[in-house]
């Protein structure tokens, strides 16, 4: 089995289901099993609340533990068997793929402490599971969700791609299909910035202490029962940062008025909400669904092995 995974520092996507970075460990089995893994004695909630941001994602074990619980989902949706081998397609930016690849893919493979690998054991909601994670391949985040996409680039010379993750927005121009990594640039300007921000003009303005979940559905325009002055301020904040994301790329040279622009990521939807006609943006496209990458990471495996073995 091919399973994309898209190890974002807000959200962990796969190509069905997306859950918040976040972990809390327990010595003793909590007081629910939904989204509890279970490994090598010890117990883990996926998806609860926000990490602290890790500039080395391999620094700890807790992305290694995310990427089992997200292994977990996609065989239990697939309806695949709870022993079986996998083969992995994450990702990384482009702007640090080289030096990043071989620690990533590494930290990946391995499934004990020790460096040893073999199968990994571990329970996932109270079901056991054996894996063997055959092989990791990685790919550029970004240009990897236009393998799903490649109409948008299709007739034109030049594009931008802007991926707005949680902590960083990465950008990079395609010239005829082709990505110049001399463009590339990471700017740390994600959706956390964003929600951290609101979180404090609301508690500046009108005294109330709102939740990330609380600000995520009002920038989402869901319903939400918060008062309508916070909710307005909240909006605000959006807004406030989408100019700043644009005005942020021009600086890093890029015309968003003379080049198309593809976003996508977590905070895409966001940008399509708050886009306005005085941006004067060339052409925009906006990928909202942030399962995107995960995707396309998947996809791209699929068609190397296809050409393998066709070979």
């Amino acid at each position: 089995m091919n399973i994309g995974i898209d190890h974002g520092y807000y959200a962990i996507k796969t190509r069905h289901f997306s859950f918040p970075a976040g972990i809390s460990e327990y010595s003793h089995e909590p007081y629910t099993l939904q989204n509890t893994l279970e490994f090598h004695g010890r117990f883990y909630v996926c998806g609860t609340g926000r990490q602290p941001i890790l500039r080395d994602k391999t620094e700890n074990e807790n992305y290694y533990l995310l990427t089992l619980a997200a292994i977990a989902k996609e065989i239990k949706q697939r309806g695949g068997r709870q022993e079986c081998s996998v083969t992995l397609a994450a990702g990384l930016p482009l702007a640090s793929f080289g030096r990043e690849k071989k620690a990533f893919r590494d930290y990946l493979l391995y499934s004990h402490p020790s460096g040893s690998t073999g199968p990994v054991c571990f329970r996932f909601e109270g079901a056991p599971y054996k894996v063997a994670i055959e092989e990791v391949k990685l790919f550029p985040q970004g240009y990897s969700a236009l393998a799903v996409y490649p109409e948008l680039i299709r007739d034109e010379p030049s594009v931008l791609l802007m991926d707005i993750g949680g902590w960083t927005v990465d950008l990079m121009r395609l010239d005829n299909s082709v990505p110049n990594a001399s463009t590339c640039r990471s700017l740390e300007l994600g959706m956390i910035r964003c929600i951290d921000e609101a979180k404090e003009q609301v508690r500046r303005s009108l005294g109330l202490s709102v939740t990330d979940a609380q600000i995520e559905r009002v920038l989402a325009g869901e319903p939400c029962s918060l008062e309508e002055t916070a909710q307005t301020v909240i909006r605000q904040q959006g807004r406030l940062y989408v100019e700043h994301l644009f005005s942020a790329a021009m600086e890093a040279g890029f015309d968003l008025k003379a080049l198309p622009v593809v976003m996508l990521g977590g905070g895409a939807a966001l940008a399509k909400r708050c886009t306005a006609p005085q941006d004067g943006l060339c052409l925009a496209f906006f990928l909202i669904d942030e399962k995107v990458n995960a995707e396309g990471f998947e996809r791209i495996l699929g068609q190397f092995q296809a050409g393998s073995k066709n070979r």
